[in-house]
């Protein structure tokens, strides 16, 4: 694995507060030159420790108005198979490999409530899938998916 030094920690921290600021604002806040961002950005994306730039929006304002977090429990000997095929649907966000009562956690983010109806009943008809159990969030006290 490529070793990282405070300088890259310092540039990712910068690029995840905005990930639009230019490279000469970030080399003169760290007081390097802006070769040296680029040239760091650069072999950090190479090296798949930046895997790439977004916005953040309110999902909620585009039409997504219900959040889900549900526990699936998976037959262990196919557990990584499954785990694919969800990460590959669109109203999924996230896909955890976690311990626990659950073998995989997955967060997605529904139009409405007969969305995520329709994902469960599907869910639950894939193989291997033996159990779900759903949350609905109510409300997001914090939800920051930065490192830093």
């Amino acid at each position: 694995m490529e070793k990282v030094d405070e300088t890259d920690i310092e540039i990712v921290k910068e690029l995840e507060k905005n990930a639009r600021t230019s490279f000469r604002k970030i080399a003169e806040k760290l007081d390097v030159s802006e070769g040296t961002v680029y040239n760091r950005v650069k072999r950090m994306q190479e090296n798949g420790i930046i895997k790439g730039f977004s916005a953040r929006s309110n999902a909620m304002k585009l039409g997504k108005e219900l959040e889900a977090v549900i526990g699936l429990r998976v037959n262990g000997g196919h557990l990584v198979e499954v785990e694919e095929k969800l990460s590959e649907k669109e109203p999924i966000r996230c896909v955890y490999d976690v311990t626990g009562e659950y073998d995989v956690i997955l967060i997605g983010r529904f139009e409405a409530i007969t969305q995520l109806n329709n994902f469960i009943k599907t869910v639950l008809a894939m193989d291997y899938v033996e159990r779900s159990s759903t949350h609905i969030v109510l409300n997001v006290v914090k939800e920051d998916f930065r490192t830093f």
